[in-house]
């Protein structure tokens, strides 16, 4: 069995893929499994809801999991996370990457610089990283890929700052 890694996700990537109706491809991602924390499906809850559908979905039909942040450890780093501006959902899924040595899903710029200063060596995914190992798996075209950057762009308020996917294959 091939080894898989896993990812906890924050709410600025999962809601990309829920948006687009898509959590598939996280599910298609080779060697991977994604998870949310309460505070992620709380966030998604209040802000998103025909993602907050597409989310209790994908729980229910287990191509995602929901775990709640409980372990002392975890409860402590969200704390301190906390204290300097993060959202719950960047604090619990940084809190439980570091502390269980997953890899994080996210996309929020101050969470990122965050966890390159605290975390250096944690694995860290983003919507444009997935998009491009999908295409490198043969999951999704880069015909396929570019039309999904185009959707989130003009319908969901998410740009990524390269004209194709073919642009940033290879980087």
């Amino acid at each position: 069995m091939e080894d898989r890694i896993t990812v906890i996700t924050d709410t600025s990537l999962l809601v990309n893929f829920l948006a687009i109706d898509r959590v598939d491809l996280l599910v298609a991602l080779p060697a991977s499994r994604f998870i949310v924390t309460d505070h992620v499906r709380s966030e998604v809850t209040e802000h998103y809801d025909e993602q907050l559908k597409r989310l209790v979905k994908a729980i229910d039909s287990g191509q995602l999991a929901e775990i709640t942040v409980t372990d002392l450890v975890e409860v402590e780093s969200f704390a301190r996370l906390a204290a300097t501006g993060l959202g719950t959902g960047e604090c619990s899924a940084i809190a439980v990457a570091a502390n269980r040595g997953y890899a994080i899903g996210i996309d929020d710029r101050t969470a990122l610089k965050r966890i390159a200063k605290l975390y250096p060596a944690m694995t860290v995914l983003t919507t444009r990283s997935i998009m491009i190992e999908l295409i490198q798996a043969g999951v999704l075209s880069v015909e396929q890929a570019d039309a999904i950057k185009f959707d989130w762009q003009t319908n969901h308020r998410f740009a990524l700052a390269f004209d194709s996917f073919q642009d940033v294959l290879g980087e």
